[in-house]
């Protein structure tokens, strides 16, 4: 239960969705129920009667920031800046026309590794320099802009496809409008929150129809959800933090549905991660924000979250340790095996499961 080989599994590389579906609730949903001994293949859009009256959606409504940016360096080289955190602070930088001046953490590729001072060329009212080189690629840097700092971004930056998806943006808006939520409202993540894609506003107010609650919380989704376990016993791994906010009126909701009998429903593993974060000493839903760094995996008693709306993730994962934990591994890996022989599509474009406990 607790080596990493229990968590492999073979996935045929066309199985990797490289597009999403033509439409968001067209895509396939795979219903597993812990009572049940055999998943049973559905539509996302089926999710409405799967959601009884009385139960609680909680969404995370993250919003992706265009991360990726390309330039030059002074030398001329190619270099492209994943900026990893979402700067909010800036400072002015006296001395020039109106430009700011903000520190980011990111990750660099270039040919030759630059040093620190080296300038970073973007776009005639965004430019950089590297102030200190980090491990794993990564650095600290300085960008100076011009005007809004949200407009200079969208316009000079790129959305950051996952990199299992193995093309670039063959129309920067479609990926801009598809990698993003319909409720998506707090900017600052680098990945999307992939379950919640599914979702259109129809779907939601049929939801709402049939007397089920949606209910909103953030997580900034960061590059570390596709960083490897490294260890062959999950529970040495150490899982990276992220920032969380639970609304007052979210842990209201919360904690009335739970006390009435309903079932939360928990849309994506980044949605579990902030909840089961938030509760206290007497079980209940707190409302606050803050990092967050909770790593669930098998053993682990959930204390908020009844049932999972969720994609299809990667072996050896710390995602599917938590999938796991809920569902239990042979069942979740049974499932995984009847999806790749049925044809499912895999990862962030791909199709979604619910789990019912």
């Amino acid at each position: 239960m607790f080596d990493i080989e229990d968590y492999d599994f073979y996935l045929p590389p066309d199985s990797i969705a490289q597009h999403p579906a033509q439409r968001r609730d067209e895509s396939r949903l795979l219903i597993l129920k812990t009572s049940a001994g055999r998943p049973v293949d559905g539509k996302f859009s089926q999710l409405a009667e799967l959601v009884n009256p009385g139960d609680l959606l909680v969404v995370n409504d993250t919003r992706v920031f265009p991360a990726r940016l390309l330039g030059r360096k002074e030398s001329g080289g190619r270099v492209e800046l994943l900026v990893l955190d979402y700067p909010r602070d800036f400072v002015e930088f006296a001395g020039q026309e109106n430009p700011v001046r903000t520190e980011v953490l990111g990750l660099l590729k270039s040919s030759k590794r630059p040093r620190p001072g080296t300038g970073l060329f973007f776009a005639d009212d965004l430019r950089g320099e590297v102030l200190e080189l980090l491990d794993d690629g990564k650095v600290r840097a300085a960008l100076f802009f011009r005007g809004d700092f949200a407009e200079v971004l969208n316009r000079c930056g790129r959305v950051p496809l996952p990199p299992y998806i193995r093309r670039e943006e063959e129309d920067g808006r479609r990926d801009r409008e598809r990698y993003q939520t319909v409720y998506a409202r707090e900017t600052g993540a680098v990945a999307a929150p992939t379950a919640g894609l599914h979702f259109t506003e129809e779907l939601l107010t049929r939801i709402d129809d049939r007397g089920a609650g949606v209910a909103r919380l953030t997580l900034h989704v960061g590059y570390g959800t596709f960083a490897p376990v490294r260890v062959k016993d999950i529970r040495q791994h150490r899982i990276h933090s992220e920032y969380v906010d639970i609304p007052e009126v979210t842990a209201e909701l919360v904690n009335r549905t739970k006390e009435a009998g309903g079932r939360i429903w928990a849309v994506g593993t980044t949605t579990v991660r902030a909840l089961e974060s938030g509760v206290g000493g007497d079980g209940r839903l707190l409302a606050g924000s803050g990092w967050r760094d909770l790593y669930i995996y098998p053993g682990y008693r959930f204390r908020v979250v009844d049932n999972l709306i969720t994609n299809f993730h990667l072996p050896r994962s710390s995602l599917l340790f938590m999938v796991s934990a809920l569902v239990g591994r042979e069942k979740l890996m049974a499932a995984y095996d009847y999806a790749v022989r049925k044809g499912y599509r895999f990862y962030s474009y791909g199709d979604a499961m619910a789990i019912i406990t």
